[in-house]
């Protein structure tokens, strides 16, 4: 298995699976209804949130909802896709070996790491654990996903690697805590946590 090619995700990618509202995966209603969840609970839990990190962010749906719940908090977008950088004016970079000064307090990483090999999977979930310093969102479909049937293949890139949901948990475990919804949390983040907020609370 090897990592989706940088030539899949030209216009006619997006075109498919963004623009065309019969083919789309996602939208604009969908994500502010997905980053109100996300962002409510990291409020919730009281993680201070200023510079955001949206890894593979596409045609940036997740910047005005960042902007709606965090006023103030800088928004900053990396893409893989050199159409997408072209037409936006996001920073070109890989979840892979993405790097930063300065490590950031939400970091999103939706329908990023399917597209990779079990290596770059490896490397990319330790990558999000060093670049997270407080709230992580992860969004990505898993084999489980398919064998239970919740997948609509007619919408779904078919080119998808279906990796277990164990092999996600256990590259992000090191260094994050599983608070459920796709939301995860730094192990360094000093925030307190119920027993039962925390998959796997210490």
């Amino acid at each position: 298995m090897q990592s989706a090619s940088e030539q899949w995700f030209d216009e006619a990618y997006y075109q498919r699976y963004y623009f065309d509202k019969k083919t789309s995966v996602v939208d604009a209603e969908h994500v502010a209804r997905l980053g109100a969840f996300v962002c409510s609970y990291l409020g919730y839990l009281r993680v201070p949130v200023a510079r955001v990190l949206d890894m593979g962010c596409g045609i940036g749906l997740w910047r005005e909802v960042v902007a709606r719940h965090f006023p103030g908090a800088s928004y900053h977008g990396v893409e893989y896709s050199e159409y997408l950088c072209q037409r936006f004016g996001w920073e070109r970079g890989s979840v892979v070996d993405y790097q930063s000064d300065e490590p950031f307090d939400l970091v999103i990483c939706q329908g990023v790491l399917p597209y990779l090999s079990p290596p770059d999977l490896k490397q990319a979930l330790h990558n999000l654990g060093r670049l997270t310093r407080g709230g992580l969102y992860v969004e990505a479909v898993a084999r489980e996903d398919y064998e239970r049937d919740i997948i609509d293949d007619g919408l779904t890139d078919p080119r998808l690697l279906r990796h277990r949901a164990e092999l996600y948990r256990r590259g992000l475990r090191p260094a994050m805590r599983e608070l459920g919804g796709g939301v995860w949390l730094s192990r360094d983040c000093a925030v307190p946590l119920f027993a039962l907020e925390s998959v796997d609370a210490e």
